[in-house]
């Protein structure tokens, strides 16, 4: 690139700096940017266009176009050569417009004059804030220098845009990060909350994207970039052999930083005016563009290191760590990206709440927050990027909604729906000590789920009579290795001691489909829910099978002991699940283990095929649990994960819940004690309709056991079977509206 064009850029964005760093309003900076740009550029026409909404930008200055056309002249997304740049989010360079695709003439403007255009997002590590625009009467396409030169100018005015640079009561043009706004995004655990925003991964702030020095900065660059490939090459060296992905990802990681292209790209940003940090924050605004266009899996994957390794080097040259110094607020909420279950678990139950903008509803996030019963709500898309540490944010897991800044309306309202959870469970704590016993005379057994010893003091606050699904799955996803067997016997050991007694039913290791361990290869499979996982896994890697077996048996140490074996699809799995448990017994007792003074063994049927096994199944197996989350999304072929079906079949379809009474029945035959466990046994209205079917244990959230028993207590099961049976014959395909319509009549507030 010609030192003169590098001379100019940085002369551009000194004049620019000082211009940004003048005691003037918004308006005024903008007005004085436009006819900087359009001096250096020699072009009769600047103009900069802001997002006004989401959908909308707006002429917010300009030099050369009507004056009165500031602040009047509007265009959605894809309107114009001006919102095909912010729908595409790449250059337009026409040297005749007006036959470009797409082009709208804007008559207010008066814009007819010119024939060439050069159109660039503004945009912020792939957020558009806008699009900047350059026009001449004489036909040409503007130069590779001349975009470069635009292109630093416009991250220039993005780090601006982000800093509040331009805020203006004319037109109004407000400050970034202050308006309410609302998120819809999917329910991944019910419950509500209020408090503030904490991030997981603070964005990192580039105050000073205009440098005088180039050598000063370049020289800063590569000291950070040298030290960044100290710390990778450490991480290396830390990395076990077995840990092959993560020594892939570090891999990919030392690749990207040792990459000439790379540094040299940031070094002639530099060179044309940029800091180091608006050098690197520009590389990787880029490549998140690319990485929005990418289909390919493996290339996504290889943006996704480079994001990351990006904003490392950034946090390396602004000194913003992951140790921010920044407090966590009261009644935290967690805001972030996604987040593993090792990095939730630090937090600790401090949480009043989570909000992802990916995660899944069987997702470890998921897991733990049923566990902690806060509510998650998952898909926020965006919210990382608007919040800010310490924003008031409501969080409405029930409806999967977020409110960022609420106004006080919305505040208000909210509040009064909290007040009113709060005082239901008021209400649901007398009923602790009492049974969940039907008018009719039917006991219904309440279970609680649990996962981590943090779970286990619900067990008595919550009335639960046993513990219905402990999932040991997630003390090998927190870890970057396999735990060792005695660690897994002392803390399966803690567990049983802190249930005092009251049965606990542990299921052996469930991973696969959306539930992969850090240190197991990813199978990368076109269907995982269908695929590899759970007891599959198990049965093909007995190895670590057998050892979680063993110390489940020594945990027992004389006392009755209740594994249970999860996704059985068919007998042949189970009986060589029992046949490999068998052995580890023998065995256990030959090394002069005190064997468990009881033992049960049973299966979760999650697949429609195991209810229609053989008569010895349900002769030899101690006990089945209908895993209602799996279940369903096989029996109506929707993808729980998938929120354009998932919603579409409903529990109380009458032919679900009929294919539950035929596994009810047919326990019966022979007297297999049968349970429910998912998020269904915690609703009400869904709990009341399975118990009608014939369920007599329900296993579920603690929090969900209050309102769950409130309502048994208060109902006649015959009575609700014959609603059941009688919207069918009527031919409802749910039962849902004559259900409802039969507890209001009872009294229930739904």
């Amino acid at each position: 690139m010609p030192n003169n064009m590098e001379s100019e850029s940085r002369k551009l964005l000194g004049r620019l700096r000082d211009t940004l760093a003048e005691d003037s309003a918004g308006q005024e900076r903008l007005d004085r940017i436009t006819s900087l740009i359009a001096d250096s550029m020699q072009t009769e026409v600047c103009s900069i266009y802001l997002f006004r909404d989401s959908d909308t930008l707006e002429l917010c200055a300009t030099e050369g176009l009507k004056a009165e056309a500031v602040h009047q002249t509007r265009l959605r997304i894809g309107e114009g050569l001006v919102g095909r740049v912010a729908r595409t989010r790449s250059m337009v360079n026409a040297a005749d417009a007006p036959s470009e695709r797409g082009f709208r003439y804007m008559p207010e403007t008066g814009e007819e004059l010119f024939s060439s255009f050069l159109g660039l997002p503004i945009q912020r590590l792939g957020e558009i804030l806008g699009v900047l625009v350059v026009q001449s009467k004489d036909a040409r396409a503007f130069t590779d220098d001349e975009v470069y030169a635009l292109e630093v100018v416009a991250m220039v005015l993005a780090e601006m845009t982000e800093l509040g640079a331009f805020v203006s009561d004319e037109g109004g043009m407000t400050a970034l990060h202050q308006h309410p706004v609302m998120f819809r995004g999917a329910t991944g655990q019910e419950g509500v909350a209020e408090g503030n925003v904490f991030l997981h991964e603070p964005r990192v702030v580039v105050t000073n994207p205009v440098a005088d020095d180039p050598e000063a900065e370049t020289e800063r660059l590569r000291k950070a970039v040298d030290q960044l490939r100290l710390s990778v090459d450490s991480m290396l060296a830390n990395v076990e052999p077995s840990e092959k992905d993560q020594r892939e990802v570090l891999e990919a990681y030392r690749m990207f930083a040792n990459s000439r292209g790379w540094m040299r790209r940031m070094e002639e940003d530099i060179g044309r005016g940029l800091s180091a940090e608006a050098a690197v924050e520009k590389e990787q605004g880029a490549a998140r563009t690319r990485l929005a266009k990418v289909p390919d899996p493996y290339m996504r994957e290889r943006l996704h290191d480079l994001d990351d390794l990006s904003n490392r080097l950034l946090r390396i040259l602004t000194g913003q760590g992951h140790e921010t110094g920044a407090e966590m607020p009261e009644n935290p909420i967690l805001v972030a990206r996604n987040i593993g279950p090792g990095e939730l678990l630090e937090y600790g139950k401090t949480l009043k709440g989570i909000v992802l903008e990916q995660g899944s509803v069987g997702s470890h996030a998921a897991v733990v927050a049923r566990a902690w019963a806060i509510p998650l709500v998952i898909h926020a898309e965006g919210i990382t990027t608007e919040a800010l540490n310490g924003n008031a944010i409501l969080v409405d897991g029930d409806q999967g909604i977020v409110h960022l800044r609420p106004e006080d309306t919305v505040a208000t309202a909210f509040r009064d729906k909290i007040a009113m959870q709060a005082e239901a469970q008021q209400r649901y704590a007398g009923l602790v000590g009492l049974p969940a016993e039907t008018l009719c005379g039917k006991h219904i057994a309440m279970h609680m789920n649990a996962g981590l010893m943090a779970d286990l003091p619900s067990l008595a606050s919550s009335g639960a009579e046993g513990v219905g699904l402990f999932r040991t799955e997630l003390q090998f996803l927190i870890r970057n290795k396999v735990p060792r067997r005695g660690e897994l016997a002392t803390l399966y050991a803690r567990v049983m001691d802190a249930a005092r007694g009251k049965r606990v039913v542990f299921r052996t290791l469930d991973i696969g489909s959306d539930k992969v361990l850090p240190y197991m290869k990813p199978q990368d499979e076109p269907n995982p829910a269908m695929g590899w996982r759970a007891i599959r896994v198990g049965l093909d890697k007995p190895g670590v099978m057998r050892m979680q077996l063993q110390a489940l048996t020594r945990a027992a140490a004389g006392r009755p002991l209740t594994i249970m074996f999860p996704f059985v699809a068919q007998f042949d799995e189970f009986r060589e699940a029992r046949a490999l448990l068998d052995d580890v017994l023998i065995s256990e007792r030959k090394l002069g283990y005190v064997p468990p003074s009881s033992i049960e063994v049973g299966a979760m049927l999650e697949t429609p095929s195991l209810a229609f096994a053989p008569d010895l199944f349900f002769e030899q197996t101690d006990f089945i649990s209908i895993g209602g989350n799996d279940l369903k999304q096989f029996f109506f072929a929707a993808d729980r994960e998938n929120e354009r079906v998932r919603r579409r079949y409903d529990t109380l379809n009458y032919s679900f819940l009929n294919f539950i009474r035929q596994i009810v029945q047919r326990c019966d035959q022979f007297d297999t004690p049968v349970s429910f466990c998912g998020e269904d046994a915690g609703r009400p209205i869904e709990a009341v309709a399975l118990a009608a079917m014939g369920v007599r244990t329900l296993s579920m959230r603690p929090a969900s056991i209050g309102p769950v028993k409130a309502m048994l207590r208060r109902l006649d099961l015959d009575e609700v079977a014959q609603v059941i049976d009688q919207a069918a014959a009527n031919g409802a395909q749910s039962v849902r509206e004559d259900l409802t319509a039969y507890l209001s009549k009872q009294g229930f507030m739904l």
